[in-house]
């Protein structure tokens, strides 16, 4: 069991199945987060650390920095720690809000496209292993329903998010879901045509996303969150060094 205190934690919530309504029984319960570290920590020769994952509760935090950049890079994880329904939240502060506010300057068209997709590529490729693991010793069907679940679903979202530049969270129709997940976990290439079907649908998509996303919203969110945890240092009176008249 992995437990750590962070402090400074500016938005937080639960996230995973739990949020998309795909959580069963014997799900955990995953929560994101974001922190700012002290801003005179960040002076010194070593940084503070980015990122703190624990267990029991299932929580990672980021640091801002490292969280704006994920974000800008459209990491799926990160980004949907912005648009959770209200009563998803369990920290939200006032520069959490503030970057809920600017969530959307966040986002571009191909990041998007890269980073949902491939994420729901690399499920089926895990999908995939399924088969040739086949050949060793059979493993887990129920985590292979989760990739398949979790392959819809990063299509659909990103599909979404891509089109109309706004990120649903909870999936309509769970129970469709868990479903495809029984069928997949039966045969791993039964997710293929989900797949095809999705990249075709970006393709022929006009993306209601900018090319790039809008760094400088996020550059000066964070400078406002490195203002607001500087604490002024008393100055070090130095020794005079004694200098030659010219």
């Amino acid at each position: 069991m992995t437990r750590v205190t962070v402090y400074n934690i500016l938005l937080s919530g639960i996230v995973g199945s739990t949020a998309y309504g795909l959580a069963h029984e014997d799900s955990d319960v995953d929560r994101l987060g974001v922190f700012a570290a002290p801003t005179q920590s960040l002076h010194g020769l070593h940084g503070p650390k980015e990122s703190h994952v624990s267990t029991a509760p299932d929580r990672t935090l980021h640091e801002a920095a490292k969280w704006c950049r994920l974000a800008l890079g459209g990491n799926p994880t990160v980004t949907e720690l912005v648009w959770l329904p209200d009563d998803l939240y369990e920290v939200r502060t006032p520069l959490g809000d503030e970057l809920i506010d600017i969530r959307s300057t966040l986002l571009s068209a191909r990041r998007v496209r890269d980073a949902y997709l491939g994420y729901a590529t690399q499920q089926f490729r895990k999908l995939q292993n399924r088969i040739a693991a086949d050949e060793t010793g059979t493993p887990s069907r129920r985590r292979s329903a989760k990739h398949a679940r979790h392959l819809k679903r990063l299509c659909h979202q990103g599909f979404e998010l891509y089109a109309t530049g706004r990120l649903p969270i909870r999936v309509e129709d769970p129970e469709s879901y868990h479903r495809f997940g029984e069928e997949v976990a039966a045969d791993p290439s039964a997710a293929l045509p989900l797949l095809r079907h999705y990249e075709s649908a970006f393709d022929r998509t006009r993306s209601v996303l900018p090319e790039q996303p809008d760094e400088s919203a996020a550059e000066a969110w964070l400078r406002r969150v490195r203002a607001h945890f500087y604490t002024p240092e008393a100055p070090v009176n130095a020794p005079e060094v004694p200098t030659e008249a010219g």
